[in-house]
């Protein structure tokens, strides 16, 4: 059962992560406040799956420090990404509401790239178990 469900955060994981890739390629006008959305979405749900494979209970939050905090009780080195991952938590609601300042398409590729690094070292982090 366990190894079902974290695959299956990983799944929903990757559909975040392929939404926010697509939507930078829409032109002339991306939807760049949408697309740091589904990169938060990625890598909350990549760090939930590693919580989930190791048997780690979680509350229900979009706060990627806390979650890196949690895994970094199992693994010290999640300390290593907690500053990347904390530059995405507001993106997990504040982008959903009017705002009086846009995102830029810098921060939604800087959004990319961070959950694409989130997703390798969390992969590695399962595989070296396996």
């Amino acid at each position: 059962m366990k190894e079902k469900n974290f695959k299956e955060w990983i799944k929903k994981a990757e559909k975040d992560l392929i939404a926010a890739k697509h939507l930078l390629s829409i032109k002339p006008n991306p939807p760049y406040d949408i697309i740091c959305f589904h990169a938060q979405q990625c890598a909350e749900k990549y760090i939930k799956a590693f919580l989930i494979y190791k048997e780690i209970e979680f509350e229900k939050t979009h706060d990627l420090g806390k979650l890196v905090g949690l895994a970094s009780i199992n693994d010290e080195s999640f300390i290593e990404i907690i500053d990347i991952a904390e530059k995405l938590t507001d993106y997990a609601v504040d982008v959903r509401y009017p705002a009086p300042e846009e995102i830029t398409e810098e921060e939604a590729k800087e959004a990319i790239k961070i959950a694409e690094e989130i997703k390798e070292f969390v992969l590695k982090k399962i595989r070296s178990d396996d």
